[in-house]
């Protein structure tokens, strides 16, 4: 691995500034490694981070990769990670024409690492320097315990899926004088949507009226405020003693058990918060990526074609970079293609701001010819896109655009797979053509971890009690087991789990559903582990 040579970072800078003339935000600094595929597979395992802490899964996860390797030859052509400075790894087998179109897509995505507004609590952070002082202490520590250090990774990371970033999120850039009090936070969040049952823009006029008051008088706000609160709500303040014992005090399951597990907070084992703090930080940094992973793609597509194509240097390659930009941009009829989807939906974007499309104007036309001519020359196109990128994640994202009309336009639809017992082969068919249900599969595939809390009236030192709140999936339950062998060792005392289970309607009658959805509880005592259906 050595960084790229001086002709090549001339092309690199070349293209940063193309870049920027278009109204992406690129740095100065930027570092560019030359690698080759033995380096891409022994640190894709560390997220492509080389100072990242070593864990023995890494290593197995390496030897796999060497073996698919070895069967299925292939060239990925970049790597790009999210810190400050942004470090991007290049394939040494790359040519000078395809480099170009790279350094436009890495240079999209350090764009929106910058200004998506879930990266915020990273855009600050060189998590280079961070990574290498957490594997420094871990290899301390390891020098020391041992073995205890691995399992302790182990068992953190176990469930560092489920890291609280969204509750986190609104708090990481606010000094301790910002943060909300527990009173307000209990008010806006609980009182105004759960028990007064406020709509959104009621709430918004709450908050409007408490930030105009800080304003005011940053010193007398919130006393001037809950009184008016407790005129116009005489049973707010019982209601918030009532909740001040349940108060969720903790971002997380992990987050809880660093502060509170008695095992863990023992002065012998105090070590171990270091290295369980290093493992929810780490998931924690990476979050956001895997909750953008349609609109990064879609955004580094959009950009690398925009630009590579207007880019004179490239001329005498266009068939070459065709047939290589749509290997990784075309849809794919079985499955997702991030790229695919994310590049068509932000031209969708464009091209529908561009014409007033989101104006009620045209959502009340029903006439399709007259769809098709409206246009009305608005010139926000490019700059809906770019606030797109600003605001939204995946879901959002998915969820706001995907339309019947998006559908339509690039045939899309949802493939069903069925077993066909006479040839014994699975057939693949076109399942549904609607938006509702292509919207469905989109946002099932994405990332979404199972939510947990603690059941605070029923933990203690000797027991910790984990409520999951079902969704409509079930926790996969080839894990559960070992998961909570391992908050057994690290609470220290029996770990329940309460949660629901999908079973088969083995005695199905008439008018009955096909499954049936069982609350079942898990224990963990003295590594013994039993189930008990409630």
């Amino acid at each position: 691995m050595q960084l790229i040579d001086q002709k090549t970072k001339k092309i690199m800078e070349g293209c940063k500034e193309r870049a920027r003339q278009v109204g992406l935000d690129v740095p100065e600094d930027t570092l560019e490694y030359i690698v080759t595929n033995r380096d891409m597979i022994n640190l894709s395992p560390k997220v492509m981070i080389p100072t990242l802490y070593d864990y023995w899964v890494n290593d197995v996860e390496v030897l796999k990769g060497r073996g698919k390797y070895k069967l299925y030859p292939s060239n990925p052509y970049e790597t790009v990670i999210n810190t400050r400075p942004p470090i991007s790894f290049y394939n040494d087998n790359n040519p000078d024409w395809l480099n170009i179109m790279i350094f436009y897509h890495v240079i999209a995505h350090i764009d929106f690492f910058r200004n998506n507004v879930l990266f915020e609590n990273t855009w600050k952070d060189d998590f280079i320097g961070k990574a290498l002082a957490d594997k420094r202490l871990i290899e301390s520590l390891r020098s020391k315990y041992g073995r205890w250090v691995d399992y302790v990774i182990e068992f953190g990371r176990s469930i560092d899926n489920i890291t609280g970033y969204y509750s986190l999120l609104p708090k990481l850039n606010l000094n301790s004088d910002q943060e909300p009090g527990e009173i307000m936070t209990y008010f806006i969040n609980v009182f105004l949507p759960d028990e007064a049952k406020l709509n959104e823009v009621e709430i918004i006029k709450f908050i409007e009226k408490y930030n105009l008051l800080v304003e005011q008088n940053q010193e007398t706000a919130d006393s001037i405020f809950f009184a008016e609160i407790k005129v116009k709500f005489p049973e707010f303040e019982s209601k918030f003693d009532a909740y001040r014992p349940s108060t969720k005090r903790y971002d997380d399951l992990l987050d809880f058990v660093i502060k509170e597990s008695p095992f863990v907070n023992k002065a012998s084992n105090t070590w171990m918060k270091s290295v369980l703090s290093i493992v929810r930080e780490t998931s924690l940094y990476f979050a956001p990526q895997m909750r953008t992973k349609i609109m990064n793609e879609g955004w580094a597509s959009y950009w690398h074609e925009k630009l590579f194509i207007a880019d004179d240097r490239i001329k005498g390659h266009e068939a070459q970079f065709a047939k290589i930009n749509a290997g990784v941009t075309s849809i794919s009829r079985v499955g997702l293609n991030p790229y695919a989807i994310g590049l068509r939906l932000f031209k969708y974007i464009e091209d529908s701001a561009e014409k007033g499309k989101f104006l009620f104007e045209y959502e009340k036309l029903a006439d399709r010819q007259l769809r098709n001519k409206f246009d009305k020359q608005t010139g926000k196109g490019m700059d809906s896109i770019f606030e797109v990128r600003k605001i939204f994640t995946d879901f959002n994202f998915v969820n706001t655009f995907i339309n019947q009309e998006f559908l339509d336009l690039h045939n899309l639809f949802v493939v069903g797979k069925r077993l066909d017992q006479q040839r014994g082969v699975y057939q693949y068919y076109v399942k549904s053509r609607k938006s509702e249900d292509y919207k469905k599969m989109l946002i099932d595939s994405m990332y979404h971890p199972p939510l947990l809390k603690i059941n605070f009236e029923k933990t203690n030192d000797e027991k910790l009690h984990i409520e999951h709140v079902f969704e409509g999936k079930q926790l996969y339950k080839d894990y559960i087991p070992d998961t909570l062998l391992g908050l057994e060792f690290l609470w220290g005392g029996t770990v329940i789990l309460e949660t629901t289970e999908i079973v088969p309607n083995k005695e199905k009658k008439e008018g009955e559903d096909d499954y049936l959805y069982n609350k079942v509880l898990y224990k963990v005592a003295d590594k013994k582990i039993s189930k008990i259906k409630l």
